[in-house]
């Protein structure tokens, strides 16, 4: 299967779980990982009183993949930042850029970008100067 039709399913599975988990047009996040077998993990980010503790989508289906043993392909965030409006595809932050780095610096991660299009790059693209290349 091709990246874009990856990264449609991959898109609808979180729209489709937000609203599953938040409401039908209410604010949230959702991350979407692909693993090797073609399989799809999701999570959400948690919601804490102290923003410091916050955790991002993506850490929920990173452990998943480790507890599974199964090496991630492909990396999908999806958010609302304020009820109503327009789902974005959010880049991973630096530190899920790291941890998804475990799996090799060819894991495809989904990017914001102006048109909200669902553009994949691998980690290689996104850090050429990456640390431990």
């Amino acid at each position: 299967m091709d990246d874009y039709k990856i990264g449609i399913e991959m898109y609808k599975k979180a729209v489709d779980f937000m609203n599953f988990r938040y409401g039908e047009g209410k604010a949230g996040g959702v991350a979407v990982l692909r693993i090797k077998t073609g399989e799809f993990l999701v999570s959400v980010w948690d919601e804490e009183v102290n923003e410091s503790a916050y955790l991002c989508a993506e850490v929920g289906a990173i452990c998943e993949a480790h507890k599974l043993n199964q090496r991630v392909t492909h990396s999908l965030c999806v958010c609302r930042q304020n009820d109503g409006e327009k789902h974005k595809i959010l880049s991973p932050c630096g530190i899920c850029q790291e941890r998804l780095f475990f799996w090799g610096n060819d894991v495809k991660c989904a990017i914001t970008n102006e048109k909200n299009d669902i553009i994949f790059k691998t980690l290689k693209e996104l850090q050429p100067y990456y640390w431990n290349n």
